[in-house]
């Protein structure tokens, strides 16, 4: 057997799930979790080390969170009394999910568990609960990404406007 310096493990998709959650929540850094404060906007960029842009909407404000070399952005979407509604990242790395989801990473961590209990294996990340949204994919070096609560959009706001 020729040897080539490639080591590759074969896992079951119940041990994948729980090693996929690790990874995403030392993956970037935090960022502010779903129905979390403006103020926790700043800070993410500080712990991003890097620039925030506040593009204002009629109805909600987009403050897009991008490294210096552009190459991880997360948009935060908040609301006009100043709640984040919705989060959606693109880039070479996944975003901590326990900090993008705040208070709904449990839920969403359930619907994963459920997910790939009746579809093992790899797939593109489609959770649509009351209260949670959660669509992700990607592959090595290319995640995209997106989650919100219904319930909090405010009044006009299209699901698809968060991207």
């Amino acid at each position: 057997m020729k040897a080539t310096g490639v080591v590759r493990v074969r896992m079951h998709g119940r041990t994948l799930l729980p090693l996929l959650l690790a990874v995403c929540a030392m993956s970037l850094p935090a960022m502010a979790g779903l129905g979390g404060d403006l103020n926790s906007v700043q800070g993410d960029a500080a712990h991003m080390k890097a620039a925030v842009k506040i593009e204002q909407r009629e109805a909600y404000a987009v403050h897009t969170i991008a490294t210096k070399n552009n190459t991880t952005v997360v948009r935060e979407y908040v609301s006009p009394d100043g709640h984040v509604f919705g989060v959606a990242w693109g880039g070479p790395f996944m975003p901590n999910l326990s900090k993008v989801l705040g208070t709904y990473l449990q839920q969403f961590t359930t619907a994963m568990q459920e997910d790939h209990a009746k579809h093992p294996g790899r797939h593109p990340v489609s959770i649509s609960q009351p209260g949670l949204v959660v669509q992700s994919m990607g592959k090595v070096r290319g995640y995209y990404g997106r989650a919100y609560v219904p319930e909090m959009l405010p009044q006009g706001v299209q699901p698809e406007e968060v991207r």
